[in-house]
């Protein structure tokens, strides 16, 4: 099953045929926005959840701060941040291997630069919220990074705003 039709999205044969299911299923629970902008969602919230789960877990400062992205980001209630946010982080434990690049390959098609420079800087922000960006998620980061079009100087820019929570900058616990 479709995560657009999971989420009860009717979308037209066009754009059903480039989409993901991830997309699909999470777009189609958010029925009150225009359709595009429903996809452009459960990409973002996906490709958030990706990252936020590259150390294999989803911490509760993580979620929180993807809750807030999601919600600031398409006008949500709480309600429907929280079903986005959860059915994102579901696709990504069950799909993530086979799903990540697609879902980030299809969200640069469908997104300008600006869009993507937007994600990219809420990565940071989504790996951070706990305190400390990982190894495996600062690497998930520079991947995405890449599959969005950006160098790594331009992902490195960003990521020097974040240095205080890198891992290999803080001293060990």
């Amino acid at each position: 099953m479709s995560l657009l039709r999971f989420l009860g999205i009717r979308e037209d044969a066009a754009a059903a045929a480039s989409e993901t299911g991830t997309i699909r299923q999470i777009a189609a629970r958010l029925e009150r926005l225009p359709s595009e902008t429903a996809r452009y969602l459960a990409g973002f919230a996906y490709v958030l959840a990706r990252v936020a789960h590259a150390d294999l877990e989803f911490s509760p400062d993580e979620t929180t701060e993807m809750h807030r992205i999601v919600r600031e980001i398409a006008v949500l209630s709480e309600a429907e941040a929280e079903l986005v946010v959860e059915i994102a982080k579901s696709q990504a434990r069950l799909l993530g291997g086979t799903e990540n690049y697609v879902v980030t390959r299809e969200f640069r098609a469908a997104t300008s630069r600006e869009q993507r420079g937007q994600l990219l800087a809420c990565l940071y922000a989504v790996a951070a919220a706990d305190g400390t960006i990982s190894g495996p998620e600062a690497t998930e980061i520079v991947s995405i990074a890449e599959e969005l079009g950006f160098t790594r100087a331009e992902a490195n820019s960003l990521r020097a705003q974040y240095r205080d929570q890198l891992a290999e900058f803080q001293s060990p616990r």
